[in-house]
């Protein structure tokens, strides 16, 4: 009958201190023990550390849990030690194959409400909690405060028992609750996006450029309501996109300039532009817009690509009419995926952004696919939904920390 094999669980709790990790594993290597797992995190200077390893024949654990409890008992710090029987460890083992997903909770600020309704869901969904991380900055109390998002990150293991009820759920609290929650399968594609796309006017920017001139010919309550209804869906984009421009006819070139230089860019556009760039990511504008103002934003912010509608001009005036292809919900998904194969990369890797019902395709064509403080048809739709904070809240769910994003 082969010998059993000791498998040892050791806990160390206490305040962190500078070496108390390097002295601990010192010992461990002087019996040569075999590091099965290992985890580490530190809580407002409290130290918590889990060791599992296995003892070598030779030594027998006696000797090592001496050595380990006199140098916990130095260091001042807790020891727990906890033996592991070789068929529950093996149980373990054969879960490490199980699905993996992860859980972004994103808000101005989270309380223990929000982590208790999101816990009990993913516990009701007979999955388990391998980690929680916080993705967002430390906060101050004194008010004098750079940090203005609160991001936690679950990772869960497991197949849930019913993902369309769990992703109910978690939206019901996300409304409830007023953070956002988002919940991706955490994969290859998900730790490798490549192209992020966005939808200009409402997302981009704080406004409809569109309105904008029409306020300027004289004809704004006649085309935002065109607009409106055009961006929940109840008509055509096409035949409003044609009815709208008619009613600029006239309207002189000189206006464009002075709307654009005016242009509201959204909360936290600019530091997720920046670190997008930085860190090697294509970026493109896919706008049902005007060319001329997704060029002042690519000159501004940074985009590779832009693809819009251009406004027709004729002797310095707008003709009311367009040049070439209308870019509307169906054609944004095109390009989407034109773009993704001249980049030479998979669907998956690309994420699309939008807040308007001509988004939804290329919002359902990406990887991963935001409704950014959309329309309530639009968030009912997506993969995912903002609508608590600005851009930059994007970062977290491609897994960043605010300490790797340059301010």
């Amino acid at each position: 009958m082969a010998e059993q094999k000791e498998i040892i669980l050791l806990n160390i709790s206490g305040e962190d201190k500078p070496g108390l990790t390097a002295s601990l594993t010192e010992i461990l290597s002087e019996y040569h023990v075999n590091i099965l797992d290992i985890g580490q995190s530190v809580i407002h200077k409290d130290l918590g550390l889990g060791i599992l390893f296995e003892v070598p024949k030779e030594f027998g654990s006696s000797s090592i849990l001496k050595d380990l409890l006199f140098k916990a008992y130095e260091w001042g710090s807790h020891i727990k030690f906890t033996p592991v029987p070789i068929e529950e460890y093996e149980e373990w083992v054969s879960e490490q194959g199980k699905e993996r997903y992860i859980i972004t909770l994103l808000a101005r600020k989270l309380t223990a409400l929000h982590l208790s309704k999101v816990s009990r869901v993913i516990s009701d969904q007979q999955m388990n909690i391998d980690t929680i991380s916080r993705l967002s900055g430390r906060k101050s109390l004194n008010g004098n405060n750079k940090v203005t998002n609160a991001v936690v990150e679950f990772s869960v293991r497991g197949t849930p028992e019913d993902t369309n009820i769990m992703k109910q759920s978690l939206m019901s609290i996300a409304l409830e609750t007023g953070i956002d929650i988002a919940f991706q399968e955490d994969n290859i594609f998900r730790r490798s996006r490549r192209l992020v796309c966005f939808d200009m006017d409402s997302t981009l920017i704080q406004t409809e450029v569109i309105d904008e001139l029409a306020e300027k010919a004289g004809v704004g309550k006649e085309v935002k309501k065109i607009t409106a209804s055009a961006m929940r869906g109840e008509i055509d984009f096409k035949e409003s996109f044609k009815k709208r421009i008619a009613l600029l006819r006239g309207l002189d070139e000189s206006v464009m300039k002075e709307i654009a230089e005016n242009l509201p860019v959204t909360e936290g556009a600019e530091r997720l532009l920046r670190t997008l760039k930085q860190y090697g990511y294509r970026t493109a504008i896919l706008s049902g817009g005007f060319t001329y103002f997704g060029n002042f934003l690519k000159n501004k912010l940074g985009f590779d690509y832009v693809f819009a509608n251009e406004l027709e001009i004729k002797n310095g005036k707008l003709t009311g009419k367009h040049l070439h292809e209308i870019v509307d919900g169906k054609r944004k998904a095109e390009l989407l995926e034109l773009l993704a194969f001249k980049e030479d990369i998979h669907l998956e890797q690309v994420i699309a952004v939008g807040d308007g019902a001509n988004d939804l395709p290329m919002l359902e064509k990406a990887g991963l696919g935001i409704a950014f403080h959309a329309k309530p048809k639009v968030q009912a739709s997506a993969q995912h939904a903002i609508s608590t904070a600005g851009l930059d809240t994007i970062l977290y769910l491609l897994g960043f920390r605010d300490r790797e994003i340059n301010e």
